[in-house]
């Protein structure tokens, strides 16, 4: 069953906590306490024993628009607060989607523009709609890009194309952004909540702690070199060797039967 926190509603069943942008009057753009009430959402799944994944979509025709113009444009009128110098809403918002210890699925349900199109980038990986849009808009209003977007997107398409979509502010749609590898697979509209749920029960089936230590070990892949890595990978291995569902794993494959994750 659905309920609301604030901008958001959060279901959550089979192991799955989806969360969905509700700012539909406005295309789900990152203003009101929409930013407060997606930091909220994705704490209570990411501290809840029983989610093993989260996928992030948004109601409506739109995924998430961006950023709330009318808001922005306020700040720049009246000034910043001191918080919002120091340590933005967005900022925040954006490291509870990427740092969450569940795997994060986007269910790009429509356009995500500026911003939104940095929130898709901070989850694991997007699967979108035929009618998703995507740019890097935040040129055609004189601005840069924020939420990551020059830390992700670069990530996903390279330094080259990245600084291209950043300097034109082009549009992709859903199949040139699969070409890109920004999403990894395009769906009807009609289907792509159902795939999103597939996909995050085939992960919720799996031990939750190795896919913990491999995000992990994932996201900090282009911190030194190929040793560096092999060391990251030698300790969570011996974290997984020592759990109680790395002895179930290996006991199931002996026994010829199917494991029994409990997420320990």
């Amino acid at each position: 069953m659905q309920q609301a926190i604030g901008q958001v509603l959060y279901e959550r069943a089979d192991h799955i906590a989806i969360i969905t942008l509700n700012r539909t009057d406005c295309r789900n753009a990152l203003g009101g306490t929409l930013r407060e009430d997606i930091v909220s959402a994705m704490s209570r799944a990411d501290a809840d024993r029983d989610v093993r994944a989260i996928i992030m979509t948004g109601a409506g025709n739109a995924f998430c628009s961006g950023g709330d113009l009318r808001e922005i444009h306020e700040r720049a009128v009246h000034g910043q607060t001191l918080e919002d110098k120091i340590e933005p809403a967005r900022d925040r918002t954006l490291l509870a989607v990427y740092e969450a210890s569940k795997p994060v699925i986007a269910a790009v349900n429509g356009p995500a523009m500026g911003a939104g199109m940095n929130l898709a980038l901070a989850a694991d990986f997007r699967i979108a709609s035929h009618s998703a849009r995507f740019a890097q808009s935040h040129v055609l209003r004189g601005m840069m890009p924020d939420y990551g977007g020059t830390y992700l997107l670069p990530l996903v398409v390279g330094q080259s194309k990245a600084l291209e979509l950043i300097y034109t502010g082009e549009v992709l749609d859903a199949a040139e952004a699969l070409r890109l590898g920004i999403v990894s697979r395009v769906v009807e509209p009609d289907a792509l909540m159902e795939t999103a749920r597939q996909i995050a029960c085939r992960i919720a089936m799996n031990a939750p702690l190795p896919i913990r230590l491999a995000k992990r070990a994932v996201q900090h892949h282009h911190l030194g070199g190929m040793r560096d890595a092999l060391a990251r990978e030698t300790a969570a291995q011996n974290v997984c060797y020592a759990s109680r569902d790395g002895a179930e794993g290996l006991r199931a494959f002996l026994d010829k039967r199917e494991p029994r994750f409990v997420g320990q």
